[in-house]
């Protein structure tokens, strides 16, 4: 009997928590929103990895822990990592113009110490 499934690979998007802790006694307790992929104990930290979909709930739940000192989400997933087109052209060097930010170049003049 031969079952021809095919079966579909997606990736699942995930996300980085850091969760600073005051204690690591309770690591038990955040093993179950995610994979822990690091712990400092000098430091009392805890990375985990989560679903992308249930980033929202989970971090307002990890927030609300009694050891819990603060949570900082990772922005790398919204960061664009494409700098193939950009690599020494002067496109890696352009930025948007933004409202009140504005860069004005100035001459300056390089003196040397013995003419000072």
């Amino acid at each position: 009997m031969q079952v021809n499934e095919e079966k579909e690979f997606t990736i699942q998007k995930r996300r980085c928590l850091v969760v600073f802790v005051y204690s690591l006694k309770q690591l038990k307790t955040l093993k179950r929103f995610g994979l822990i992929h690091y712990v400092s104990r000098r430091m009392k930290y805890v990375v985990i990895y989560m679903n992308e979909e249930d980033i929202e709930t989970s971090e307002a739940k990890i927030n609300g822990l009694h050891f819990v000192r603060k949570v900082e989400r990772s922005y790398r997933p919204d960061v664009e990592m494409n700098f193939a087109e950009k690599i020494g052209t002067k496109a890696a060097y352009q930025y948007e113009k933004e409202e009140g930010f504005e860069v004005e170049e100035l001459s300056t003049q390089i003196r040397l110490a013995e003419n000072v």
